[in-house]
């Protein structure tokens, strides 16, 4: 990005000048240089876009930066990136432009605040303290949180020129989000003003009898505090103390929630004001001094005395409270404090920054706002003399970091934690949905079930009826329901699979009347390359071995017969299927002898009815069928002359095999959902699994299918070269 200078008129220049005079006047050591370089960019990056009020959009993200600098002043980054936190999301300038040109702090800033904007941009705001959750999960340096008060604070004071509509979602999500962030970091005038604006849109009719009712009695509201506060005054320039007494009306929406408190209307309300006493020498024992005074002058409500000098709030506020019976014998509430703990009330956490600088690299794993934000004021209370800058490094926000935010498609928040995949997402949503889920995509784009999720992530899950749990998913999927459901599945999977395989061994044993016991069993199995019964009975159940091979290999041992030579192996294996066939599963014959065989299908190439096949006798499993052009058949073809026969198809009814396509094309939104829908179009076609990867803009992957023959898997795989941005379909033999 070259050097970015725009030609100024008046307005702008005023504009400028006014950024530069708070961001001197707050920021020590202000790089007014990289300010300014950033105003000229922000006006160019904009250009002649209007905001809905008509005027140049350019203007909202410079009245953000001067709130930040004159309200929430924490470091020249942040004023940069308080300028150029729409860019991103609004112009065709990118992050790593940003990096580039700013540095890595201000790029961080404005990533942070664009994030959180696409959030609440995308959803209505239906879990308030979810939400707030979410938002801190999303970011990591406290200087977003204050770009985004002054990004809702500018906002909101130019609500009117937006939709009834607009104004009310807004308005709501700063009562439920911002405010009470302000709040717990201290910010007291923002929290205020957010809360009196959000109020003026939610009850309209309430707020303007609430001000035009202030208004009315601001005259004699005024002469009361002046009446009030004449004897404190004399007395506290008596003892020389410097300091500032002021009267102000309490911030509408208080009024308005003590009024549905009590049950009373406005008029019955008559602590609407409260006087307060800033001590400007910064001395502590002033206060408790101006505190003696006004509890001599006026007679004080014990109970609603409340020292927060000694004790801060947990946000770093501190001052001293009291009710007094003021004259005709009204309430008054009165707050006294130093000037430096009236910053830290007004501006919280960035008012430290005038008073107190630190190295301190002390980094917080708190659990809870309310903790992290006194240990900030611990920082600060045990600060040095360093450059603000430093500091910021150690306000690392460290909070809900190991928890996730997940929306649903239809805007449902999800809570996980760190690290968690799509497969967690679909089990968090319903058991049934992580059992079938087949794959899924994240923010409109295709991903792997092992893909790890963000905060702010909307997912989709994708499920097929005949998509079961596997082994690999427990190597990454983190949450105890996802991980205790898959274990549950497949152990009852495996129970009922070994129920299946004994109910098979009890039958054929009985038929072939043997006498095995289960000791002799379990030696015998263990010969035959199983672990235990349990196992052996497994493998029979789930259809990974055959049981008159298995049992032609047990006879084998039990008769101490040995097959030496493949050809012998061939001629037992016949004589025992024409002995023990009756009338079970059918697919392929000897060739020329008409004979059906018994049979497993390799797994290396997986056969379909219509490939030319070959089969391999195997000692104690039984005929293997393979492709004719199978890798593995053919690197050993000379090991396995003497064992390969020649088979061939039969009728084999509506019996489905497994095939495998491999897909690979441009990424884009739907394209997942495209690939499947077009293998379900194709009659009696059902998904096994899919398996896809994204990189950038491309993806790669393996679709699983059960298809009837090798005709069907051909009308899938053209009906897949006709989905849009797919560029090469292949069978995939792994």
């Amino acid at each position: 990005m070259a050097e970015v200078s725009t030609k100024l008129d008046q307005a702008g220049k005023a504009q400028l000048k006014r950024l530069l005079h708070y961001s001197r006047k707050n920021v020590a050591n202000a790089k007014t240089d990289q300010i300014t370089k950033a105003f000229h960019f922000c006006i160019l990056a904009h250009g002649k876009d209007l905001r809905a009020s008509g005027e140049p959009f350019y203007t909202h993200p410079v009245e953000v930066a001067t709130i930040v600098a004159r309200e929430l002043p924490l470091d020249s980054a942040t004023i940069v990136a308080a300028l150029l936190h729409d860019v991103v999301e609004d112009t065709d300038f990118t992050l790593e432009d940003i990096r580039a040109e700013y540095g890595e702090d201000v790029a961080i800033i404005v990533d942070g605040a664009t994030k959180i904007t696409d959030v609440f941009k995308s959803h209505e705001i239906t879990q308030a303290e979810s939400y707030r959750k979410l938002l801190l999960s999303m970011v990591n340096d406290v200087r977003v949180i204050m770009v985004k008060f002054a990004d809702r604070l500018h906002n909101m004071r130019t609500l009117q020129f937006l939709s009834k509509a607009r104004q009310e979602r807004m308005a709501r999500e700063t009562l439920l989000i911002y405010a009470p962030f302000a709040h717990r970091f201290g910010l007291g005038s923002i929290k205020w003003e957010l809360e009196d604006l959000a109020f003026k849109y939610l009850k309209r009719e309430a707020y303007a009898e609430i001000r035009n009712t202030l208004n009315e009695k601001r005259e004699e509201r005024e002469k009361y505090i002046r009446r009030f506060s004449r004897p404190i005054r004399q007395r506290l320039k008596d003892l020389e103390i410097d300091f500032e007494v002021s009267g102000r009306a309490k911030h509408l929406y208080s009024i308005y929630n003590k009024m549905i408190k009590r049950g009373k209307s406005i008029d019955e309300i008559y602590d609407l004001f409260a006087v307060r006493i800033i001590i400007k020498s910064n001395n502590v024992h002033d206060c408790f001094v101006a505190y003696g005074i006004v509890s001599d002058i006026y007679t004080p409500v014990p109970e609603r005395f409340k020292n927060y000098i000694s004790m801060p709030k947990k946000n770093g506020y501190q001052s001293l409270h009291t009710t007094v019976i003021g004259p005709n014998g009204r309430k008054v509430e009165v707050q006294i404090r130093t000037q430096e703990m009236h910053e830290v009330a007004e501006k919280g956490v960035a008012a430290h920054f005038k008073y107190k600088e630190s190295t301190n690299n002390t980094f917080v794993e708190d659990s809870e706002l309310e903790e992290w934000a006194s240990w900030v004021r611990d920082v600060f209370d045990n600060a040095g003399d360093e450059a603000p800058e430093q500091l910021i490094e150690s306000f690392k926000l460290n909070l809900y970091q190991d928890e996730i935010y997940v929306f649903t498609p239809n805007g449902d928040l999800k809570i996980l934690p760190r690290d968690a995949t799509p497969v967690d997402f679909a089990y968090r949503i319903h058991t049934n949905i992580g059992h079938h889920c087949i794959g899924a995509r994240v923010n409109g784009k295709i991903v792997p079930l092992d893909h790890k999720l963000q905060s702010g992530d909307q997912a989709e899950i994708l499920t097929s009826k005949n998509q079961t749990p596997n082994r690999e998913w427990e190597r990454f999927v983190v949450t105890h329901k996802a991980k205790s459901h898959i274990r549950r599945h497949l152990n009852e999977q495996k129970r009922r699979s070994q129920q299946k395989g004994r109910e098979m061994w009890e039958r054929k044993k009985k038929k072939l009347k043997l006498h095995i016991n289960n000791d002799e069993l379990e030696k015998l199995v263990r010969q035959i390359k199983h672990d235990s019964a349990g196992e052996f009975f497994f493998a029979l159940g789930s259809g990974v071995v055959d049981l008159d091979s298995q049992t032609q290999a047990i006879l084998d041992i039990v008769n101490r017969k040995q097959t030496n030579t493949a050809t012998s192996s061939v001629e037992q294996f016949k004589g025992f299927t024409e002995k023990a066939r009756t009338g079970g599963a059918k697919g392929v014959n000897l060739k020329d002898t008409g004979s059906t065989i018994l049979y497993s299908y390799a797994r290396c190439c997986n056969p379909i009815p219509g490939d030319k096949i070959v089969g391999v006798v195997t000692v104690g499993m039984g005929i293997k069928i393979h492709r004719a052009g199978c890798s593995n058949v053919l690197a050993l073809k000379d090991q396995l002359r003497a064992r390969v026969v020649d088979v061939e198809w039969e009728s084999i009814g509506t019996k489905n095999f497994l095939a495998a396509v491999q897909v690979r094309g441009d990424d884009r939104t739907s394209m997942l959902n495209d690939i499947t829908t077009a293998i379900t179009s194709i009659d009696d076609t059902n998904i096994r699994s899919v398996n896809i990867d994204s990189n950038h803009s491309h993806f790669e992957g393996v679709v699983t299918v059960y298809v009837a023959d090798k005709q069907q898997l051909g009308k899938i795989i053209d009906k897949l070269k006709q989905v849009k941005g797919i560029v090469d379909v292949h069978r995939y033999v792994g």
